[in-house]
């Protein structure tokens, strides 16, 4: 049997097609080896005609589950499967995150793309998989799936051959994303497959799993617990930390949403509020600012400004700074920071009352800002010690009781949506078997659910790090000039 032949013996058999066809891929987990044997029997129900292209219902498959138990390397088989046994199969492929899709998405596609059967068909780059002989019809193409770029995913219809999409961590994914590729469906043989953990309890991943478009979907749950590839000592640990009920370990572990409203530390609602709200600073509240350092990669150098309950900008409170991490080096920052703390009022007093900076990348900078002769800038550990029992540590104190309180009556950007999005993004959970103290997620956890890094959040946060007594003197009028444009 020539390797056409071979392919397309395998058109609905994926799961004989995985077996056969990859160097070491025998060591399948029971729910990848039904997975694949339910999307055969989807592909036979079907029976699409070669000969008169009838159209058929779309394939649709969603899988939420917890981490580690091989979505990425199904995501690569079914898109390999699809591939080889389709001449001119269109497809696109999409994750939650740029670096999502990018380091681990299209990374485990190509990897096993090396060790397919069928490799020799084939080319790749980083963006594109084409078949040799046919680059412009027979093709799939990795997509970032901001709103924006939705247009991207439009207009993919395939009527003799099948139209795909592989969506990996779809929780995230917006939902404009969503319609437009439920447009690309209608004719051919087209499939859609959405895999994810179920960080949200609303949008068009957690209706296709466990809401109002199961009907439409082959959906599923896996609890990671029952799979063979997860570290199941670290989920157990993470069990007696959080609770089995927690949603934490519901979101990581078992496969399920989040309870309304119980994950999310700052509500839509509360955000909103404080965007509505008219507020006025008092005339001897002091000018705060706080500084979250990146480390790099997609982080940002972002420095917030508050003046008692306002954070607007205005004649006596600065417009936020924000520079991409990979555009700044630090004795830029160290300048900026150094130009803010110098700036003095009409009295010839200091203009900003104090810093707080983050230490975690920003230690250095303290250092070298107070060698200086800055007095008025803090080293912040996210990490450390709360001076409030109720939190477990200085992040939750920030988020929990400075923040969280403060957009209960005070102000923020009604334009800023940056800010807004960030402020929604953490979740929180309560430490299990110890004091009860409110732990909010960390910046690593939160990347799993939130498409940006949440640094102009932070940066907020930061101004609730210690209280800053009222000014002795009227409040400085804060020229928006800029001097720090000179560093940029």
């Amino acid at each position: 049997m020539t390797l056409p032949e071979l392919a397309a013996d395998y058109s609905d058999k994926p799961l004989e097609f995985v077996l056969d066809c990859f160097e070491n891929s025998q060591d399948l987990d029971e729910w990848q080896r039904q997975f694949l044997i339910d999307l055969g029997a989807a592909v036979r129900q079907r029976n699409f005609n070669l000969t008169t292209f009838e159209p058929v219902d779309p394939i649709r498959f969603a899988v939420a589950s917890g981490h580690g138990i091989g979505k990425s390397t199904l995501v690569a088989f079914v898109f390999w499967w699809i591939m080889c046994t389709r001449p001119n199969a269109k497809g696109r492929v999409t994750a939650n995150t740029r670096t999502q899709l990018e380091s681990t998405t299209w990374a485990e596609i190509q990897k096993w793309g090396k060790l397919c059967r069928f490799r020799t068909w084939f080319e790749g780059t980083t963006e594109k998989i084409y078949h040799k002989q046919n680059k412009e019809g027979w093709f799939a193409r990795a997509i970032t799936c901001a709103e924006e770029n939705s247009e991207a995913f439009a207009g993919q219809h395939n009527r003799e051959s099948t139209s795909f999409y592989l969506f990996d961590e779809s929780s995230l994914i917006p939902d404009g994303i969503w319609e437009v590729a439920d447009n690309g469906l209608t004719d051919g043989e087209p499939m859609w497959f959405a895999f994810g953990n179920p960080t949200r309890n609303t949008g068009k991943f957690y209706e296709a799993c466990f809401g109002g478009w199961q009907h439409r979907w082959n959906s599923r749950s896996i609890d990671s617990r029952r799979c063979k590839f997860p570290n199941h000592e670290l989920h157990e640990q993470w069990i007696r930390d959080h609770g089995l009920d927690s949603d934490y370990v519901k979101m990581r572990i078992l496969g399920l949403p989040p309870s309304q409203g119980e994950a999310q530390l700052i509500s839509r609602e509360l955000v909103e509020s404080a965007q509505g709200r008219v507020v006025e600073a008092l005339p001897d509240d002091p000018l705060v600012a706080g500084v979250d350092v990146p480390d790099g990669g997609s982080a940002w150098f972002v420095i917030r400004f508050r003046r008692g309950l306002d954070s607007r900008p205005g004649p006596t409170i600065p417009k936020p700074i924000r520079v991409a991490g990979s555009k700044i080096d630090r004795p830029t920052m160290i300048g900026i920071c150094s130009q803010l703390l110098a700036d003095r009022d009409e009295d010839g007093q200091p203009a900003l009352a104090a810093m707080f900076v983050d230490a975690a990348f920003g230690a250095p900078i303290v250092e070298r800002l107070r060698s200086l002769g800055h007095q008025n800038v803090h080293e912040i550990s996210f990490g450390g010690k709360s001076p409030d029992p109720r939190f477990g540590n200085m992040r939750a104190y920030m988020w929990g009781k400075g923040l969280k309180e403060w957009l209960g009556k005070g102000g923020i950007d009604q334009n800023d949506r940056k800010l807004a999005a960030d402020l929604m993004a953490p979740g929180f959970h309560a430490k299990v078997g110890g004091d009860g103290a409110l732990i909010v997620e960390s910046k690593a956890d939160i990347k799993d659910h939130y498409s940006d890094s949440i640094d102009d959040a932070d940066a907020l946060a930061l101004t609730f790090a210690r209280f800053v007594a009222p000014l002795m003197r009227r409040p400085p009028i804060i020229p928006q000039r800029r001097k720090v444009a000179a560093f940029l």
